[in-house]
């Protein structure tokens, strides 16, 4: 029987360690680490935050990116068609000029080499 008592009698003993534990003096003592853990924990959030933030700015800008692409194939294909010989002769039809039938002539300029100038 007396060990029975022992046994009840030691939860009894924690319960009383525990409230001697977080007395007013170890709180005061222990500031500043309760200051560390909410500093760490504000930063946790923002931190969380921050990465929401930049997942979002990636995503607006991938599909910035892929506008951008479309664009590009866009103007690419239209200047390849309008680059076309067939399509600028019509364009310059308009204009009134016409395709040459014969090459081209090569001028040339007579010039005096620096010799010649010299006399």
């Amino acid at each position: 029987m007396s060990e029975e008592v022992k046994i009840e009698e030691q939860p009894a003993s924690n319960k009383m360690d525990w409230k001697k534990m977080f007395n007013y003096q170890w709180i005061v003592k222990n500031i500043p680490f309760f200051f560390f853990i909410a500093a760490l924990t504000v930063l946790y959030i923002y931190n969380g935050h921050y990465a929401d933030k930049m997942a979002r700015n990636i995503s607006n800008t991938e599909k910035h990116i892929k506008e951008l692409e479309f664009d590009y194939k866009t103007i690419k294909s239209e200047v390849i068609y309008r680059s076309k010989a067939s399509t600028l002769e019509e364009v310059v039809k308009s204009m009134g000029l016409k395709e040459l039938t014969k090459p081209p002539i090569r001028l040339e300029e007579n010039v005096q080499t620096d010799s010649v100038k010299a006399e």
